[in-house]
């Protein structure tokens, strides 16, 4: 992994001199460097290991939106067969930071849906960096409204700063796009479980994330606004992101604590990004347990238990 975030700086000096010995190893085959190297190797482990024991929040939200971790295409790629993309609303056009498409989970018909970041800089501006669109939210209602009439399942993979705020967005509806979105996740009666892989910014992520379960990655952020954000409003200084990170409680393990999420899924040391296939390993077996609860729930139950869900969470916040 050639990116490195901000507070793994040491553990970049480490590797760097690990693999500039091996360099000059390869360059001159008399030089046994393995020893040296090897246990800059070992110390570049124990630091991974220690800088990912405590990660303060500011430093999960680097986590969160490195650049190399897994995205929704690759997900799709690893743990689903079959998959057969769905275009457009039916309404403007297609918006490409929306993946969606009927596919296979272990030969399971199952509807996908999820935000597209990207991953080089021609395909990011593609997908406009995982911000929806109108079109994008609308074009999952759609998804969702044929998985409830072919009794699939519905699997979200959430990962966006947030609805794009643009002019032309907002000329289409945005807010409403989102509150649509919203309202059908909890009118379906078929089993909707949602994944926060990387960012979960606000009200384009509750879109998708209004499930029946919803699991995160351990170092993926779900929040209202972003910390940059929040502190540009509350302080008028978005240099404090850090303090903004902290109050915003916006951790997988913080909101496990308030119970806005059900399950935390473990990542690899060092985070998604060093071991993309154990991670995206790790969220498809976190993905079928969720179904499998799931199993022999009536569309009525479903919709019963979906809505009681969130309806008590806004209990919980009023007797708060």
């Amino acid at each position: 992994m050639s990116t490195y975030l901000e507070f793994e700086k040491p553990l970049s000096a480490i590797e760097g001199k690990a693999e500039e010995l091996r360099a000059m190893a390869r360059a001159n085959e008399d030089m046994d460097v393995e020893k040296e190297a090897a246990a800059l190797d070992k110390k570049a482990a124990d630091l991974l290991t220690d800088l990912y024991k405590n990660l303060t929040p500011w430093a999960k939200c680097q986590v969160a939106r490195h650049p190399t971790r897994p995205h929704c295409r690759d997900y799709i790629e690893a743990l689903f067969t079959e998959f057969t993309p769905l275009a457009g609303d039916r309404n403007f056009a297609d918006d490409h930071a929306v993946m969606g498409g009927i596919a296979r989970l272990n030969d399971r018909p199952v509807m996908v849906i999820g935000h597209e970041k990207g991953n080089d800089t021609k395909t990011r501006i593609e997908r406009n960096f995982g911000m929806a669109r109108p079109e994008g939210y609308r074009k999952a209602i759609r998804l969702m409204d044929l998985a409830d009439r072919f009794n699939l399942p519905v699997i979200s993979l959430v990962d966006t700063p947030g609805a794009y705020p643009g002019k032309g967005a907002e000329e289409r509806g945005q807010s409403e796009a989102i509150a649509r979105s919203t309202q059908k996740c909890l009118q379906i009666g078929v089993p909707l479980v949602s994944v926060i892989v990387g960012e979960g910014g606000s009200g384009g992520a509750v879109a998708f994330a209004t499930a029946s379960r919803l699991a995160m990655l351990e170092h993926s952020i779900y929040s209202v606004i972003s910390p940059e954000g929040c502190a540009s409003i509350l302080w008028k200084d978005p240099e404090k992101m850090r303090e903004a990170a902290e109050a915003l409680r916006l951790t997988a393990q913080d909101l496990k604590k308030l119970g806005v999420v059900d399950q935390i899924i473990p990542e690899p040391r060092g985070g998604a990004q060093r071991d993309p296939a154990r991670a995206i390993e790790s969220v498809g077996q976190a993905i079928e347990a969720m179904l499998k609860e799931m199993d022999g729930i009536s569309r009525e139950d479903l919709i019963a238990q979906r809505r009681a869900k969130f309806l008590a969470m806004g209990a919980k916040g009023l007797a708060a």
